[in-house]
């Protein structure tokens, strides 16, 4: 057992059974009474996120949680096939855990894989990543005030919205987190 002075940003905690990830913490001493830590906590498996408040001193169960990297090779049913990047060993991760991140993953792709007891937990992406546009329509530039946008597929079946003067087989940038356009990439 851990005491409240241990929390720190990305820590995994134990409540209840269920396993939180602690987003950010502040350490509130006030005038009168006694001193708290207060916190907010994502859920790993459903991504609830909830406010939470410790007295300081307070006891709580950290959990042990590596974070290795891994390359993504295939999908295999309604798993993802990875292996890690030290030991070439590969593991299967279910379709729930993958998440969204699927949309962005492309084969031989490096991703960040938390394990807690050998069981993955969630993936980490870089911030952004470099997919082709597979299919979008032309763009009609006409009299606007503001620029347009339209629907594009990209190499990994997921649809976002880009400018009207973005070709098929253009490369873009997009961000993992919101999935959402940065910019064009110039080969």
């Amino acid at each position: 057992m851990a005491s409240t002075a241990d929390i720190k940003n990305g820590v995994v905690l134990s409540i209840d059974g269920q396993l939180w990830n602690v987003i950010e913490f502040q350490h509130v001493k006030p005038g009168k009474g006694g001193a708290f830590v207060r916190t907010k906590l994502k859920n790993v498996v459903s991504g609830k996120v909830v406010d939470r408040t410790y007295n300081a001193g307070a006891k709580v169960d950290i959990e042990n949680v590596d974070r290795r990297d891994f390359t993504y090779l295939y999908t295999d049913g309604d798993n993802f096939v990875f292996m890690d990047q030290e030991d070439y060993d590969q593991i299967n991760v279910p379709a729930a855990t993958v998440g969204d991140a699927k949309n962005f993953m492309l084969e031989n792709q490096s991703v960040q894989i938390a394990l807690n007891n050998g069981n993955p937990l969630y993936i980490e992406l870089p911030a952004s990543v470099v997919l082709e546009v597979t299919y979008t329509e032309p763009g009609l530039q006409g009299d606007r005030s503001s620029a347009g946008t339209k629907p594009a597929t990209l190499e990994t079946g997921y649809e976002i919205q880009v400018p009207l003067f973005l070709e098929t087989g253009t490369k873009v940038k997009v961000d993992t987190r919101t999935g959402g356009y940065l910019g064009r990439i110039n080969d």
